[in-house]
């Protein structure tokens, strides 16, 4: 039966890999399996080994070096204890699913108190947390720092990259197994990385009919519940064909994504315009306000002499308006014109991104774009 099995496994996936469409996606990389993710763990330790760029006299990394230091039978108080090359941190690292005890994740450290730069500092022993505030790694190790920070007496400073940012690869121990529903449930879900129910449709589809029988069940945009094999050994040749099937995705809904802080603007290919006029131009007001400063003298007339005083100045206010208007640029949309036409008719009036972003939110007033407008 083994054989057998593995025999029909190759000739599956040989016929997927043939039959499929060039322009499909694999389920891969259109889904993800419920339960099956990674989970973020945080824990907070010290840098020690600094070249005086640690956190200072901070009364949290001098008591924690006093914790440390006390664990091995020493005995200080935190006046003797000087943090000029001492770190507090946080560690936080993403512990992947399957991932077993005795494997090796990446961290990453960042300072938590005053400490200018990590460059050459090593993380002591420091247990990772998960959400349930148990420990599931161990970090430890010279971090690995891209920026640096240099600093004057005069207190002037220049700095490159983050140098309070630094990573260890491959720096934590795992040390406890997360649980996954993998070998136990009796379904799977697939969960869309973009709901649609059209490709939830296609996908439970392309999955009957691959298996030859209805193994699939659409249960909501997002969601696909497939019937897993009952033995658990199988799992994983059976998400193996599961995993590589191909499935062409609905198309999109038309969205226009305008980003206003970059004034960067993605139009989806399937927005379209209704018969619609736009009018663009621009009216430049310009004001300039000024004072004119007018001397006054004072002439003082005496047997038949005159004589001439300096006297007070006279302000006058002077305004100068100047008023600068283009010519109104109007283009005209044709009933259901596409993304081409559109991006066309507007680069044509030379457009800036807040002009263009104008013109899209007037046309949605007006009911004359058809898609949805995100601003971010």
């Amino acid at each position: 039966m083994r054989v057998i099995l593995t025999l029909i496994c190759t000739a599956l996936t040989s016929v997927l890999l043939t039959a499929a469409p060039a322009s499909a996606d694999r389920l891969k990389d259109l889904t993800s399996i419920a339960g099956v993710r990674s989970n973020q763990l945080v824990g907070y330790g010290i840098v020690v080994g600094l070249n005086g760029t640690g956190d200072g006299n901070t009364t949290l990394t001098l008591q924690t070096i006093q914790s440390i230091v006390s664990q091995f039978g020493q005995s200080t108080s935190i006046a003797g204890i000087k943090g000029a090359n001492v770190a507090s941190v946080m560690v936080t690292a993403s512990l992947p699913a399957f991932q077993k005890p005795g494997q090796t994740v990446d961290v990453t450290v960042s300072t938590l108190g005053e400490a200018s730069s990590l460059r050459g500092g090593t993380l002591l022993m420091t247990p990772l947390l998960g959400a349930d505030g148990e420990t599931y790694a161990i970090a430890q190790g010279n971090l690995l720092v891209g920026g640096f920070g240099v600093e004057g007496a005069d207190g002037s400073s220049l700095s490159v990259n983050i140098p309070t940012v630094g990573r260890i690869p491959q720096g934590a121990s795992v040390e406890r197994l997360v649980e996954t529903p993998f070998l136990t449930t009796e379904y799977m879900v697939l969960n869309l990385n973009q709901s649609d129910f059209s490709t939830a449709y296609r996908v439970a589809e392309a999955i009957n009919e691959f298996m030859g029988e209805a193994l699939a069940t659409p249960l909501d945009a997002a969601s696909i519940r497939v019937d897993a094999p009952e033995v658990a050994n199988q799992r994983v040749a059976f998400m193996s064909l599961l995993e590589n099937i191909e499935v062409d995705p609905a198309r999109p809904a038309a969205k226009v994504v305008v980003n206003s802080r970059t004034g960067t603007i993605v139009i989806g290919g399937d927005v379209r315009v209704t018969p619609a006029a736009v009018t663009h131009g621009s009216l430049t007001v310009k004001v300039n306000e000024s004072t004119n400063v007018t001397p006054i003298q004072n002439v003082i007339a005496n047997n038949n002499q005159v004589v001439t005083t300096p006297g007070g100045a006279v302000a006058t206010p002077e305004t100068d308006i100047e008023v600068e208007e283009e010519p109104a640029k109007a283009f005209l949309f044709d009933p259901g014109v596409e993304l081409s036409s559109v991006v066309d008719s507007i680069n044509a009036v030379g457009t800036t991104a807040s002009d263009l972003v104008a013109i899209l939110e007037a046309l949605r007033e007006a009911g004359a774009l058809r898609a949805e407008l995100i601003i971010i």
